[in-house]
């Protein structure tokens, strides 16, 4: 990967001439059953393009509690473009009820924000969206005249998870922002997706929001590199995670609440214990009192079971 961005040619994207980023754009695109794309530095921003382009100052978009775009992305929707987030609770299987959502959705008048998009996220904590679920959320979606955006930072690992190609799993969305280093290994960068009217206004937005970029070609290349040559293991980090899940099965004062995809969920009866003696063996992980995790990626060694077992038995 580093060989290729030493290699890359390269040109000023600001002006739309880094043959590179452009080949990514396209490549993201074509990938995923779109027209156009936008690289973009992060899907913080990425996400927050895609809102900016499908909502006005005023509107409102409805959303997971704690999806990325409502609860980890800084509150970007509401204080840059004064949308409005209107966030009801995941589902056990990580998906909303789209019954809840239909009575969320605010009549006309104006008392009331206006509802015009619905966002999803695939996975959500691991968790895959069904085709048939996304389907279903589309028909919602054009029955109350919305937009569905997804933020697909992980459609990698659930398109594997289904056994379809990521098109499959894009198909129903009139967005889907991706990211190219949560799973794949690139260093930086996701791309959001789109129709061409749509990427055009997303364009304008991400240079308001600082994510011009001159040569960025150098970062593309490594992005064009993981979508060829890591897209196809991230099964590999599905099995690394159901190996960990069951090592952990075995260790006094764990408790195994979940595997899914590349995560596995785990509750320590001493957490503080556990996250001292991982740091130990330099193994590192998000551990703390409530639903520590693990997420498995392609520059574990192989053994990261077993070196996990030694730190904690």
């Amino acid at each position: 990967m580093r060989a290729v961005m030493a290699e890359a040619e390269v040109g000023d994207d600001v002006w739309g001439d880094d043959p590179t980023v452009t080949a990514l754009e396209a490549k993201t695109a074509t990938l995923l059953g779109f027209d156009a794309g936008l690289f973009v530095p992060s899907g913080t921003q990425s996400n927050l393009c895609a809102m900016l382009s499908h909502c006005a100052r005023g509107d409102e978009y409805i959303v997971g509690q704690t999806a990325h775009t409502y609860k980890y992305e800084a509150g970007g929707a509401a204080v840059l473009g004064s949308i409005q987030p209107q966030p009801i609770e995941f589902s056990e299987d990580g998906t909303l009820d789209l019954d809840e959502v239909a009575a969320k959705i605010k009549v006309d008048d104006p008392h009331f924000a206006r509802t015009k998009l619905l966002s999803l996220e695939n996975t959500v904590h691991g968790k895959v969206l069904p085709v048939d679920y996304c389907n279903d959320a589309r028909s919602l979606a054009n029955e109350h005249g919305l937009s569905l955006h997804l933020d697909g930072a992980r459609i990698w690992n659930a398109a594997a998870a289904l056994r379809v190609p990521p098109a499959e799993v894009a198909a129903p969305f009139d967005s889907v922002s991706v990211c190219l280093s949560k799973g794949l290994g690139a260093p930086v960068g996701s791309v959001l997706v789109g129709s061409p009217a749509f990427i055009s206004a997303a364009r304008r937005w991400r240079k308001m929001l600082g994510g011009g970029m001159r040569q960025a070609g150098l970062l593309a290349a490594a992005g064009i590199f993981a979508l060829d040559e890591h897209r196809d293991r991230v099964v590999d980090d599905h099995a690394m995670a159901n190996r960990i899940g069951d090592v952990l099965r075995t260790i006094d004062g764990a408790t195994v609440s979940g595997v899914h995809t590349n995560m596995v969920f785990c509750d320590f009866d001493n957490p503080d214990e556990a996250s001292t003696k991982l740091a130990a063996a330099n193994i590192l992980a998000a551990v703390g009192p409530y639903n520590s995790r693990f997420v498995t990626h392609l520059d574990l060694p192989e053994d990261t079971p077993e070196q996990i077992a030694a730190a904690l038995g």
